[in-house]
């Protein structure tokens, strides 16, 4: 049986508000572009790289992930990210969480954000879950004092007290995105990232997990989600942004651009 994800989650969550007037703006995109270098041929290990490499026969290819997106995010709205795989919907939410720098153009955050990027991103697996919730929390920006304060409780809500001090790497993947979870939520965000590759356990881990977000939600957490769950998106985004090919295609109203995007998508097959 499959892990339930992130979005499957969020499925349950309470139906979107129905507010005319927005907070102020949080995010900013503008002329964003993000271009990789990727070499032109496949190589099976990283000495066959290195060893071209010194050789002068490593060529390389540009791509770009993402090319002149501008978009605005304002505080409270649960903004979707909809397209199909490798159209540059979690590169982009890389780059509010910072782990990427754009190539060109520039985005603007305004708030603490909280990343949910991956199963296990942050963390290392030959160190313990105690010594990765302490380095996790360093890389959301928390100081040793607070988490040492937040601690039992990140720990208490993963339900994961039997097994912090074992490695990481000894851990199901159930139970390091449990782990990433507490660590990310256990204060309210003012920003929540949230992919929907993030497995989050069990059914009363989900329900924990669940009620968490409708906290966030109902508190006034901005939330930009990525999924393919055009259920999940339909039931709590307030708008959407369909991306193609690393460009913003269409944004607006969730009913629209979902309706586009799932005609577009059946004529292709």
């Amino acid at each position: 049986m499959s892990l339930p994800t992130v979005s499957d989650s969020l499925s349950l969550i309470s139906p979107k508000r129905l507010d005319e007037a927005w907070g102020e703006e949080v995010i900013r995109f503008e002329n964003l572009s993000v271009r990789f270098r990727v070499p032109a041929e496949r190589m099976r290990t990283f000495k066959e790289f290195a060893i071209r490499r010194v050789q002068g026969k490593v060529s390389f290819r540009e791509h770009w992930a993402l090319r002149d997106v501008n978009l605005s995010i304002r505080a409270g709205e649960v903004f979707g990210l909809v397209g199909h795989n490798g159209a540059g919907k979690s590169t982009l939410l890389k780059v509010v969480a910072r782990i990427l720098k754009p190539t060109t153009g520039r985005v603007w955050v305004k708030g603490r954000v909280a990343p949910l990027l991956g199963v296990g991103a942050g963390f290392h697996p030959e160190l313990t879950g105690r010594e990765n919730v302490f380095l996790n929390g360093t890389l959301l920006g928390f100081s040793q004092q607070e988490m040492e304060e937040k601690f039992e409780q990140i720990v208490a809500f993963a339900g994961l007290e039997k097994f912090i001090d074992a490695p990481l790497r000894t851990y199901s993947s159930g139970m390091r995105a449990r782990l990433g979870f507490a660590v990310a939520t256990d204060t309210q965000p003012d920003i929540l990232l949230v992919d929907e590759v993030l497995a989050v356990g069990d059914v009363a881990f989900r329900e924990k997990s669940t009620a968490r977000m409708n906290e966030f939600i109902e508190r006034g957490t901005t939330i930009l989600l990525v999924s393919h769950s055009m259920n999940t998106i339909l039931s709590i985004c307030h708008r959407v942004a369909w991306i193609h090919q690393g460009r913003v295609h269409m944004v607006g109203e969730t009913e629209q651009v979902v309706a586009a995007y799932q005609a577009n998508r059946d004529n292709a097959r």
